[in-house]
């Protein structure tokens, strides 16, 4: 899988490729990742990629001809089918599922967008899809590409150590995870379940099984009535 990213702080995610264990995945070239800077492929000799926007407002707008140029070098790296996504507060909620999804596509490239947002005639020529993780706004797309990048290069074989976590992990069923315990025994007074020390298996699955749905219905019960969930 190739991503391409479009943006003005490459820099920022070297929070994603250099640290945790997602970082496998870009060291080993389980995912191929290069980014792709706007302000490389300015059409000005002030190396400028906003302006202001038309009909007023406060702010600035991400000028079109930079970003166009950016997402076409993207392509031309890439090479092969791919999908242009557009991190945007108006974008479809990202979840598990659409995660999962996005892991049966060959190859991506995500605009992270700055200031006021791009010119919206990016979106209707160059963009296939956006995106959102949250109705909150953020200073930029950058944060919204690492958590999705984050929850993607999970599903890809030799990223994770145990490759059986994923498919714990909460809302891989549309449910969250079971409570988990370590060592020490007791701690703070509190004592781990006498099924989690009884080592039978077949007990201690139908144990998590039930707490993962009790825990589900006590802090999103929406997910509980989604249609297939359990």
């Amino acid at each position: 899988m190739k991503i391409g990213i479009v943006t003005l702080f490459p820099e920022m995610f070297e929070a994603l490729t250099s640290y945790g264990v997602t970082s496998r995945a870009f060291k080993q070239n389980i995912i191929e990742l290069k980014f792709f800077n706007p302000r490389d492929y300015t059409d000005n000799k002030y190396n400028s990629v906003d302006d202001r926007p038309f009909g007023g407002g406060p702010g600035m707008i991400m000028s079109p001809q930079p970003l166009k140029n950016a997402i076409s070098k993207a392509r031309d790296w890439i090479d092969d089918s791919l999908k242009v996504v557009y991190l945007s507060p108006q974008g479809a909620l990202v979840t598990q599922s659409k995660i999962k999804s996005m892991t049966d596509e060959n190859n991506f490239i995500f605009i992270a967008g700055r200031y006021e947002g791009i010119d919206e005639r990016i979106i209707q020529t160059q963009v296939d899809e956006e995106l959102s993780i949250g109705d909150y706004i953020v200073s930029g797309g950058e944060l919204p590409a690492m958590v999705i990048l984050d929850a993607l290069v999970r599903y890809k074989p030799g990223v994770l150590g145990n490759p059986m976590s994923k498919n714990q992990d909460s809302f891989s069923d549309d449910i969250f995870d079971f409570p988990n315990y370590t060592r020490p025994e007791i701690f703070d007074g509190i004592k781990v379940p006498e099924v989690l020390l009884s080592g039978h298996h077949s007990q201690i699955k139908a144990w998590r099984d039930q707490q993962a749905i009790k825990k589900t219905k006590e802090k999103r019960p929406d997910l509980l009535n989604k249609e297939g969930s359990k």
